[in-house]
């Protein structure tokens, strides 16, 4: 099985669109995890830089809104379709809200269901607060319910969520791990979705428990066929990144960062010898 290790664009609005493509490529990621620019010359440099070069994408979904339950079906069947488009590996969407009631939700999750049936583009639901999968619990029934309903494991929103890490939810995220088909690597904590610096030695449990339920869903992959698996390392800027106190300055350096975890996952997944990459 390949592993394709991406970069996000968030926290690089900033920058000039080419100049944080040339960034990634030369960082040596295999490709993005991003939205669909609505500028119509940004979206058309992206779609040819990504060919061109023979990158990677996962089209990101989060724009859907509306006041209503009707009006935010319409947005989400619209943002789907524009995320569609280039004919990413697969979207990831921030589906639903999490006071939608359970039909409601299972409703969108349908409408994914019948939009990749059509497009051949799988949507996988992130879980993400504020959202139909903000904590492990809240997905029992809809794992229950709808088989083929897969997920982008970013397990960061239900440590913080739970104030734990996971120990008393073992059931479900057993269930987690094989509904997994993209992995958001960000590594949290009981009390946040990001720890400051995985690097550092006080977030080593942390980060070792987040490997461990990674490695689950390499393995669970791996052992089904699954001929190429994506790695989004999506540690955020400011608000998700600390601050020093009465200053601007940000604790550590998201890109840097973000690096060091693809450089760790690549190691840990990626080398010649992984059994993973054999034939």
């Amino acid at each position: 099985m390949e592993i394709k290790i991406l970069s996000p664009q968030w926290g690089h609005e900033h920058l000039p669109l080419t100049d944080f493509l040339d960034k990634v490529r030369l960082s040596g990621y295999d490709g993005v995890d991003t939205w669909i620019p609505l500028n119509k010359d940004d979206k058309r440099l992206l779609f040819d830089y990504l060919q061109q070069h023979q990158m990677y994408l996962v089209s990101h979904q989060h724009r859907a809104e509306g006041c209503t339950f009707k009006k935010f079906r319409a947005s989400f069947i619209e943002n789907l379709e524009e995320c569609a488009e280039p004919k990413p590996l697969l979207i990831n969407s921030h589906t639903g809200r999490d006071y939608f009631s359970f039909d409601q939700n299972l409703a969108l999750i349908d409408t994914a269901l019948e939009f990749s049936a059509k497009t051949g583009i799988r949507v996988v639901h992130e879980t993400h607060r504020g959202r139909l999968g903000y904590s492990p619990q809240m997905l029992t029934d809809f794992f229950a319910t709808r088989p083929d309903f897969r997920i982008t494991a970013d397990f960061s929103h239900w440590v913080c969520v739970t104030e734990s890490m996971l120990e008393n939810f073992t059931l479900i995220m057993d269930e987690a791990v094989k509904r997994s088909i993209h992995i958001h690597a960000r590594v949290g904590f009981e009390q946040g979705p990001q720890v400051a610096d995985p690097r550092a030695p006080e977030w080593a449990y942390a980060l070792h428990q987040f490997l461990g339920w990674w490695d689950k869903i390499i393995s669970v992959n791996n052992q089904l066929g699954i001929p190429l698996f994506t790695i989004t390392t999506e540690f955020g800027p400011e608000p998700y990144m600390p601050k020093v106190p009465f200053s601007n300055k940000p604790m550590a350096n998201q890109f840097e960062i973000n690096t060091f975890m693809k450089d760790l996952l690549c190691k840990r997944y990626n080398t010649p010898s992984s059994a993973f990459n054999k034939p």
